[in-house]
């Protein structure tokens, strides 16, 4: 997901940073399903995860917010990504 997220910061195109910044929602819900497949299959323990698995869906909420304002024509999110991160 960081890397993906990198690749979009260096976009060269609003129509590349969304491309982009679909790749990083695509692995960052991955990341999320593997660790509910951890704990579903017994693996790991709930609460071992948990954090991690808050983490990583308050992550993906940015990310597709920050995609749907770049969608919108918000040239600054395009320009500069982090501003587009709540």
């Amino acid at each position: 997901m960081g890397a993906n997220y990198r690749a979009a910061c260096r976009a060269k195109s609003g129509a590349d940073f969304i491309s982009k910044m679909g790749n990083v929602e695509e692995e960052c819900d991955e990341s999320v399903y593997w660790m509910e497949l951890l704990i579903e299959s017994g693996t790991i323990k709930p609460k071992r995860l948990l954090l991690l698995m808050n983490e990583g869906n308050e992550l993906l909420a940015m990310v597709v917010q920050s995609i749907n304002t770049a969608r919108r024509g918000n040239k600054s999110a395009i320009r500069n990504p982090q501003s587009a991160m709540p």
